[in-house]
């Protein structure tokens, strides 16, 4: 299948790519740039953050819930403004957002880390309804939070650990119920996982960060099929389009030597894939 640049804004670090249903475009962020971006008709609109902006769900049509360094953010694109609706480790300096998605019951996902990847320095939580709750920690980097289609299961991922975990949710509120299990193990074969997106069908798309590929995994976890991207750091993947069958890829400068960048001139650009399969509608915040 054919890969294109679908933007070429090079982004340090490209991340937190949400296909919006309603406006029916693409936005995802540069947490280094501190920046929000996005796509329509062929032209590039963008609003700048004081702090690290990583992740973002809907809340409805011109606003949105986005995590950034300090903060749960209620942002409104269209004046550009924003107002605070939680915290987010706003008493901890070291720590920013990474990844996140919005849940089926309408409650988001946030990782932080630490600014310098400190060791376990992050933890993964769950805004909703008005409360905010650590579910995971220690976490070094945060990565791959999605959700089966069936409402059964949240995934995610420790960059440094190379495992997938496995979450079993309450089919009621969403909750984590139990203990996560392995999904995918990658000790030892040198892959590092990053952003992920479950299909329609519960297929599993990892961003795969040093490999320059995302690769795709069946509902048990059995790799089936990759896709080779012009670059080597491939950060997060999310399905858009009319019917939900392009997947837009973010990638990253950050972490390539000069000769690198040189040798891969769309480094930190985003991608575009028609794969023919269909994704999950991204799904709506509740506040």
């Amino acid at each position: 299948m054919t890969v294109r640049v679908f933007d070429h804004t090079a982004c340090q670090l490209g991340e937190g790519p949400m296909w919006h249903p309603l406006l029916n475009q693409l936005f995802w962020f540069d947490i280094i740039g501190k920046t929000l971006f996005t796509q329509n008709a062929g032209k590039i609109q963008s609003w700048e953050f004081p702090e690290f902006v990583s992740a973002a769900g809907w809340i409805d049509r011109d606003n949105f819930l986005i995590a950034s360094a300090s903060a749960l953010l209620r942002f409104d694109i269209s004046c550009g403004e924003s107002s605070p609706v939680t915290g987010l480790e706003s008493n901890n300096p070291i720590t920013r957002s990474n990844d996140g998605r919005a849940d089926p019951w309408g409650g988001f996902w946030i990782g932080t880390m630490g600014i310098n990847a400190e060791p376990d320095a992050g933890a993964i939580y769950r805004y909703f309804r008005g409360e905010m709750c650590q579910l995971f920690a220690p976490i070094t980097i945060p990565n791959a939070i999605c959700f089966s289609p069936d409402r059964r299961y949240g995934y995610f991922t420790d960059t440094t650990k190379a495992i997938i975990w496995r979450q079993p949710l309450n089919e009621a509120d969403g909750w984590p119920v139990g203990d996560p299990e392995i999904f995918i193990d990658f000790s030892g074969t040198g892959i590092n996982p990053d952003g992920a997106v479950i299909d329609a069908a519960g297929y599993f798309w990892n961003a795969q960060w040093g490999a320059a590929r995302l690769a795709r995994y069946s509902p048990d976890g059995v790799f089936e099929q990759e896709f080779s991207l012009p670059t080597d750091h491939i950060t997060c993947p999310a399905f858009g389009g009319d019917v939900l069958t392009t997947l837009f890829v973010t990638s990253a400068r950050q972490g390539l030597t000069a000769s690198q960048i040189s040798a891969q001139p769309d480094a930190g650009k985003t991608f575009v894939i028609n794969v023919g399969t269909s994704g999950q509608k991204e799904h709506q915040v509740v506040i």
